[in-house]
């Protein structure tokens, strides 16, 4: 590959849209707005995008290194000087920019004086040697794993401990994209029809090994017709695999304790035949909407959206009215890093315990809801034991009518004897964690 070659106006562009993609999002709105002010288009969009996209990537490494040079936390530094700082760095320390980029780069004081403030600009060049000159210092393996594949040491650390030398594996299949995956709706269609579709459109996919209904679709597609017409749904397949799992049946009474954007509570419906009743629980306005829109589409007429918190729900529906509950929990989401990887730096090792005693409040409602001989499902699409099996040991401690049905697939055991998890390296899927919990009579 020869020389990174930016023009002044490519720079521009950039600094506007990582600056603005701090206050829009989603990130790709920003860039758009940003890209079209200056005019980028066609090829010079591709090149600027994939570096654009790259800073979001690899932002907590940037910010580091920005610390590391100014001594403190970038997020206290002037919002241009912040925005120009982190391309500058993308392009010199993670690219190899060609000389006349490099006197580009020294023309963006300009830039920002024009911006704020002299002083400003007169900071950024005076500090600009450094960035040109800087080599990073990798003296442990958690700091090679987090240059190689952009996250945080703790969560590195944290992966080693759980898989050993398997954890690099599944820190590359993170940074992998996954082909998109819908699911079919069966209340409206067949796997043999939507297949058909596919193929007139002359679209590559594959079938599920593990989920009949769930297609992997290997070419660049918009599904939306078969959305709109509720023919399938966007679902990953271990998404999917956790309605298998709790396995509701025609007739029966179901909570869905955290339900939107809805993709649980229609697969649900789906297995249930479309008989008996669902109540899906969500705090979130605009994702009940959304919910409440994808029910419609899919011909679900068995569900109730109910927007209250989930720990709310015995008090609204009352105790042992339900005869399955599903609680997919609030979580960190690290297993879906694959899908959103700028959520990479949003992982906060110190957000954890708050996040567990939601989900612990949540696990209690949901074991009041259920009537004996009933089962719960609890799931996360985190991979951290704190959130997964730590919750489920906490919980079969405080009840002893609490049984653990045992899980043997389809996917790998957790670290709790019965319990199972998804693995993106291993089952080519986002990462998830199961439990089944039975009262007993």
């Amino acid at each position: 590959m020869g020389k990174l070659k930016l023009t002044h106006r490519q720079l521009y562009a950039l600094i506007e849209a990582v600056k603005l993609g701090e206050e829009v999002k989603p990130s790709q709105q920003a860039k758009r707005k940003a890209f079209s002010r200056y005019r980028i288009e066609g090829w010079e969009n591709s090149k600027l995008t994939g570096i654009f996209y790259s800073i979001q990537r690899r932002l907590g490494l940037i910010d580091e290194v920005i610390e590391e040079l100014v001594g403190v936390s970038p997020l206290i530094l002037d919002p241009w000087l912040r925005a120009t700082l982190r391309v500058a760095i993308e392009v010199a320390v993670f690219r190899d920019p060609g000389e006349k980029t490099r006197q580009h780069l020294k023309g963006l004081a300009q830039f920002l004086s024009k911006k704020t403030h002299p002083y400003v600009g007169y900071y950024y060049y005076d500090l600009l040697p450094k960035i040109l000159e800087y080599v990073p210092v990798i003296d442990s393996e958690e700091k090679r794993l987090k240059w190689d594949y952009l996250f945080p040491e703790w969560f590195i650390g944290c992966m080693r401990a759980l898989l050993g030398g398997e954890a690099e594996e599944l820190l590359r299949a993170l940074n992998e994209t996954l082909p998109m995956s819908i699911r079919v709706n069966l209340l409206k269609s067949s796997v043999e029809e939507v297949e058909a579709y596919l193929r007139r459109k002359n679209v590559r996919f594959e079938r599920s090994e593990r989920v009949e209904t769930v297609l992997r679709i290997t070419d660049p597609f918009n599904p939306e017709w078969l959305f709109n017409k509720g023919f399938a749904i966007a679902q990953e397949e271990a998404a999917a695999v956790a309605s298998l799992v709790l396995s509701p049946k025609p007739g029966e009474v179901v909570v869905d304790l955290a339900a939107a954007p809805g993709g649980k509570t229609a697969h649900m419906a789906e297995l249930m035949n479309n008989e008996g009743k669902i109540y899906a629980f969500d705090i979130d306005k605009t994702r009940i909407k959304r919910m409440n829109e994808i029910l419609r589409r899919t011909g679900v007429e068995i569900a109730e959206t109910i927007k209250a918190d989930g720990r709310k729900a015995v008090e609204i529906l009352g105790e042992e009215i339900a005869d399955r509950v599903m609680l997919d929990a609030p979580c960190t989401s690290d297993g879906t890093i694959a899908k959103n990887p700028e959520l990479r730096w949003r992982l906060r090792e110190k957000n954890i315990p708050k996040v567990v005693a939601l989900q612990r409040e949540l696990i209690e409602s949901a074991w009041k809801l259920l009537r004996p001989g009933g089962r719960m499902l609890y799931s996360t699409c985190s991979m951290l034991p704190e959130e997964n099996e730590e919750v489920v040991k906490w919980f079969l401690e405080r009840h002893e009518d609490a049984r653990l049905i045992p899980l043997t697939g389809p996917y790998s055991e957790g670290f709790l004897e019965g319990t199972m998890r998804a693995w993106p390296h291993r089952h080519r899927t986002i990462g998830f964690f199961y439990a089944l919990i039975e009262k007993r009579n």
